[in-house]
């Protein structure tokens, strides 16, 4: 198994950072690769989803199920059927000694730390992928895994524009392990 961490500060509320994450759909708005949302429930446990990617010549559709949520400071998903895969959103609030926006714009905005972890097993897409002829799959996840961090750091950067009500460059600390 692998596993990808993608953590970064934002300076708002962490109820109000916790709803925006619950609110799947709107993710789609953010991502270049990320086509479609659907969704079957209200966002709590038992929650599906299901996410439409479209890159290079490939494109997939990834089922996802919330399997439990803490209020606010935790969101667990698993992929529910093709891919050996499952995360989280974790929200942790910052106290006042704690890291703080250091161009001053936030002001006294509460901050919070946010981290999306996903574990998955890369041999998983073996057989679920239409890969075009002489595409292997291990060049195909070393592109996607480039994509990904690619990705994820203009999707946090619009989030959090969204969330801090401006833009700013965005820290992010990204661990693949």
């Amino acid at each position: 198994m692998k596993t990808v961490e993608v953590a970064t500060t934002v300076y708002a509320p962490p109820a109000e950072v916790y709803d925006f994450l619950l609110d799947f759909p709107g993710y789609a708005a953010y991502s270049k690769h990320l086509q479609s949302v659907r969704a079957d429930g209200d966002g709590g446990p038992g929650t599906d989803y299901r996410l439409t990617f479209a890159w290079w010549k490939l494109d997939c559709t990834v089922h996802t199920r919330v399997t439990d949520v803490e209020r606010p400071e935790r969101i667990d998903w698993d992929v529910s059927r093709d891919f050996d895969a499952a995360g989280r959103w974790v929200v942790e609030p910052l106290d006042a000694d704690e890291e703080r926006d250091t161009d001053g714009d936030a002001g006294d905005a509460p901050a919070c730390r946010v981290r999306l972890v996903v574990t998955y097993e890369p041999d998983s897409a073996e057989g679920v992928l239409d890969l075009p002829l002489f595409a292997s799959l291990d060049w195909v996840i070393e592109k996607a895994s480039e994509l990904v961090v690619e990705e994820g750091r203009r999707v946090v950067e619009r989030v959090v524009a969204d969330l801090e009500g401006r833009s700013r460059d965005v820290e992010i600390d990204v661990s693949v392990y």
